[in-house]
């Protein structure tokens, strides 16, 4: 077999930029493709615990992170009234903004030496033992000798590998917003008994935190900025306690972001010969079954990508995250799960 030297990353976001960063410091020729212009991200916060940790330091962009983030070591309840009910200890958990632990990660990369291709995708691809072709939208061709898909839970590459799996719906919808941290947070806190399923939030750096509220999902696609705003101060409005503070800085609908929670698992491999999915193009939780890029603690295979390596090795670790996620994969299917 052909060993892995040249690699193309379809995806330029937490999981691509990770994995595109261990390759190029293991000496892999790698390449990224990323759609959108730049690596900017929407969204608002992110939780990062233990295995999302050690890789953040192997790629090297932890202590950055952390300097601008807000570490935290017990998670809180609150009822509805505003009352903390319990704070129990959890391992040290970092609590950072989305688009940033995204601008840092892709500066990894390329400071790797990741060679960045923006604004650009590809077409379609083709494989034999050896490697794989590829065609970008701009007619380019080029050929690697591993292509990897981390091009999202919409993943293009999946559906051009023939795998069947697509993202499904659970039924619920959260509103995300990034706003100020009131100074009693400091701990991530939940809340279950009030009017949403869920009412949480995360603090993020010295003064801010993101806030959630998750309800039955619905279509909100026509919202207008002003509506968002108005919706999610009124699912806000019956939680007190620090949620008092935080609604009053839900005004500026370009903090807030509506999703549908989905679920996603490919049933077996992930690999189709010399292509392969990771991230969510593989496995898509809803967070509140995630833990915040920890499944990028999988990525800590891919260094075993180095120069020299047979085919059969490189899919190995692949094979092994298939097999923890099966579990996990049984829950999803069950009735209610």
């Amino acid at each position: 077999m052909t060993s892995v030297r040249t690699v193309l990353v379809v995806g330029g976001g937490t999981a691509g930029c990770t994995v595109a960063a261990l390759l190029a410091r293991a000496g892999v020729a790698v390449e990224i493709v990323e759609r959108k212009p730049d690596f900017t991200v929407h969204g608002s916060g992110i939780t990062l615990q233990g295995a999302a940790h050690r890789v953040l330091r192997e790629v090297g962009v932890y202590d950055e992170l952390h300097r601008h983030g807000f570490e935290f070591a017990a998670l809180g309840l609150r009822s509805v009234d505003g009352r903390l009910l319990v704070e129990n200890p959890t391992p040290p958990t970092l609590g950072a903004y989305r688009p940033k632990m995204a601008e840092l990660l892709a500066a990894a990369a390329v400071e790797a030496g990741a060679k960045v291709r923006l604004g650009a995708t590809i077409t379609s691809f083709t494989q034999d033992e050896h490697g794989v072709d590829v065609v970008f939208a701009d007619g380019d061709t080029a050929r690697y000798d591993l292509l990897i898909g981390a091009d999202g839970v919409r993943s293009s590459v999946r559906r051009q590998l023939g795998i069947e799996a697509e993202p499904r719906p659970v039924g619920m919808g959260i509103w995300r917003v990034h706003a100020c941290r009131p100074a009693e947070v400091t701990n991530a806190e939940l809340v279950y008994d009030g009017p949403c399923y869920i009412a949480g939030f995360t603090p993020t750096g010295p003064d801010t935190l993101y806030a959630y509220l998750v309800e039955a999902a619905q279509d909100r696609s026509a919202h207008t900025a002003e509506r968002k705003v108005a919706t999610m101060r009124e699912l806000a409005t019956p939680y007190r306690g620090p949620w008092e503070e935080i609604r009053e800085d839900i005004t500026d609908a370009d903090r807030i972001n509506y999703t549908w929670f989905e679920h996603l698992l490919i049933d077996g491999a992930w690999n189709r010969g010399r292509a392969v999915v990771i991230g969510d193009a593989a496995h898509t939780c809803p967070p509140t079954l995630a833990l915040g890029a920890a499944m990028v603690a999988g990525l800590r295979f891919s260094p075993s990508l180095e120069p020299g390596l047979d085919h059969p090795r490189e899919m190995r670790g692949v094979e092994r995250l298939a097999d923890v996620a099966h579990p996990f994969r049984q829950r999803l299917a069950a009735p209610g799960g």
